[in-house]
């Protein structure tokens, strides 16, 4: 084994705190790096639904027409909008046809709040047209509904 020199000290000494002085630079360099990242979460399913009803009044009669509000009732603990509504009638006798009436449904974007009923979402108007060459009694005593969805 061979003797070192004070030369070879001073050079091993200076080297060994050139290592130690750029492990502290790195570990400098680490703690002030930049990175970025990201996270994510899934929100709520957004479980209940808006319930729609369509209210008219009643003894509507060939020619004749009738205002309509459509409402919505909220059951949800989140307000959510309810958009464009679209609407049609059904009837309940098979021989008073539902092409014999015709319901518009108008709404402005409307806003229901958690946990509401009853807010009004929009409105239109109920028709039951007069078909002079057509036999619509079978419509006196017919149950008319308005279905409606909103889009």
């Amino acid at each position: 084994m061979r003797k070192m020199t004070k030369k070879n000290k001073v050079l091993a000494a200076a080297g060994a705190m050139a290592l130690v002085a750029g492990g502290g630079g790195a570990a400098y360099a680490y703690w002030t790096t930049l990175g970025s990242g990201s996270g994510e979460a899934t929100n709520s399913e957004g479980k209940g639904k808006v319930d729609l009803t369509a209210h008219f009044a009643g003894g509507l009669a060939p020619g004749n027409t009738v205002d309509v509000v459509y409402k919505a009732d909220n059951g949800t603990t989140s307000s959510t909008r309810v958009g464009e509504l679209t609407a049609n009638v059904t009837t309940s006798d098979d021989l008073c046809l539902s092409d014999w009436f015709h319901v518009s449904a108008l709404t402005d974007d409307a806003l229901v709040a958690a946990t509401s009923t009853g807010t009004t979402v929009g409105s239109g108007v109920l028709e039951f047209f007069d078909l002079p060459d057509v036999d619509q009694e079978a419509c006196k005593s017919a149950v008319i509904t308005v279905n409606v969805t909103s889009v």
